[in-house]
């Protein structure tokens, strides 16, 4: 008996042990982690802060409360961030992923605002909607298996080319109705932003190259500030501290029709944070199964359960901040933790909130270049591994790409379909990945009626040498120099066709 308990004692030692050799798990000093950790807040403000500044003008809040409504964001950013990348037992996939609100949800939140519901109307249905994603989050995540690099190499390039936009419109200033939207000094210091970023990614320090956005963004910024294009001034106006009220708002209110969208939403972020946690595991190089996208499709829909009640709304993996992580190979999960302490800080000091929002959308761009193209490039590496050879795979990325890329090169495009249907497909990237899905379940998992010669998409896919011709090769026969050589070292003749077909 006693054996037998110092063998399973010795197996959890084991397990512990490959446990803690995943990359993820890297520990790095607090300075590190922090100075890291404060790089994906920066990288992603932009985006945290633009949805409830949409959702609140919409509502005809007022600027206070619109500012409680992004502090509300950035609280809830960094409890969920904590809850992804910390986890607890059932929740949380333990992988370097920054939460924050989705973005995908601000058409269908705006729509309900409009439609005289009001914010009351937004909270009940972000809170019903993510209670039934977290009913089906473990059966979304079985499907796992029907991701192989073929889906998720593309999933993650049209990650990445679905971000460009947002890339481009942040190097132009942000807002489209400014004056200087598109100027040359926004573009220039977004370029200049850039410059400095590949310069510092050059440098022979470590530390230096890993810290190239963040160092590059600060100095976009000394320059944004001496060439008055930052504005500082307003740092200093309003309260330092504040802590989220509850149901601040108004307390939710339940309407049918609120719901039903809401829950739309719902499957297109389970979608897309599924595919950035296949990113992000596919980038750090680490097991990725259906039990840990489960535990983070849970975080994902308890955080987004819990958001209303502090004024916010649902929540998903920022893809943005899978780039960084590709940029600066920094794949520790406790370095993304540390961002989300100090969003938790910045959601309780809106002083500090204020500081980071001084950042001009100018500087963000000029790096986001950087970092939404790293998602698109690791996307491609992963496609490098798929076989081409005698399948249909070249087509599956070739028509998923194109599908993905519908709505960004034409966003009106499902603006005549049904609400349901374009609340979807309005997303490149869950357009990508149901896409994907579908024709590798078509021509990968139901291979009836395929054939050898399934389509003119396979003829360029590698090369083929016919069987008749290996038949007239003897023993010792060699190509050299273009040429075909037998065993005696003699050249033997070839023929065109045109003049083996006179004979």
């Amino acid at each position: 008996m006693n054996i037998k308990n110092t063998l399973k004692a010795d197996a959890k030692k084991q397990g512990k042990r490959l446990a803690s050799n995943r990359p993820e798990d890297e520990r790095l000093s607090i300075g590190s982690s922090f100075a890291y950790g404060f790089q994906h807040v920066l990288t992603m403000y932009g985006g945290i802060i633009a949805v409830p500044l949409i959702v609140g003008q919409a509502a005809g809040l007022s600027p206070a409360d619109i500012g409680i409504l992004i502090a509300a964001a950035l609280f809830m950013g960094g409890l969920a961030t904590l809850l992804q990348t910390i986890g607890i037992p059932f929740f949380g996939s333990q992988l370097p992923l920054v939460q924050g609100v989705s973005f995908a949800s601000v058409a269908t939140m705006v729509a309900i605002v409009s439609g005289g519901g009001g914010l009351p109307a937004v909270f009940g249905a972000v809170i019903v909607s993510a209670a039934i994603g977290l009913l089906i989050a473990p059966v979304f995540s079985k499907i796992v298996r029907f991701f192989p690099p073929v889906v998720t190499g593309t999933v993650i390039t049209t990650i990445g080319l679905t971000l460009m936009p947002v890339a481009a419109n942040w190097a132009m200033g942000g807002n489209r109705t400014a004056e200087n939207y598109g100027s040359m000094a926004n573009i220039g210091l977004a370029a200049v932003t850039l410059v400095l970023v590949l310069l510092l990614s050059k440098v022979g320090s470590a530390t230096i190259s890993r810290l190239s956005i963040l160092l590059a963004m600060v100095g976009g910024t000394i320059i944004a500030v001496v060439t008055g294009m930052a504005d500082f001034s307003k740092v200093g106006q309003g309260p330092i501290a504040a802590f989220p009220t509850p149901f601040h708002l108004g307390a939710p209110t339940f309407e049918v029709a609120a719901i039903i969208s809401m829950v739309i939403v719902v499957l297109v972020i389970l979608t897309e944070t599924m595919a950035d946690i296949l990113a992000v595991g596919e980038i750090v190089g680490t097991k990725v199964d259906s039990k840990r996208i489960a535990a983070g499709l849970r975080a994902d829909m308890g955080s987004s359960l819990v958001a209303p009640i502090f004024g916010s709304f649902t929540q998903s993996a920022f893809a943005q901040n899978v780039g960084l992580v590709a940029v600066t190979k920094i794949k520790s999960r406790y370095v993304v933790a540390a961002g989300g302490v100090i969003l938790v800080i910045l959601g309780l000091l809106p002083v500090m909130g204020r500081v980071v929002a001084a950042v001009p959308t100018a500087v963000l761009g000029g790096a986001g270049i950087v970092l939404f193209g790293t998602v698109a490039a690791s996307g491609i590496r992963t496609l490098a591994k798929v076989e081409y050879k005698n399948n249909m795979n070249l087509i599956i990325v070739a028509a998923s790409i194109g599908f993905g890329m519908i709505p960004i090169a034409a966003p009106t495009f499902y603006d005549q379909f049904p609400s349901w249907f374009s609340t979807i497909f309005h997303s490149g990237i869950s357009s990508a990945a149901v896409m994907a899905i579908l024709l590798n379940l078509l021509f990968n998992h139901l291979k009836a009626g395929n054939s050898e010669n399934q389509s003119v998409f396979v003829a360029g896919t590698g090369r083929v040498i016919r069987e008749e011709d290996l038949k007239c090769l003897e023993h010792g026969d060699r190509f050299e120099n273009g040429k075909l050589i037998d065993c005696d070292g003699k050249e033997v003749p070839v023929q065109s066709s045109e003049k083996a077909s006179d004979h």
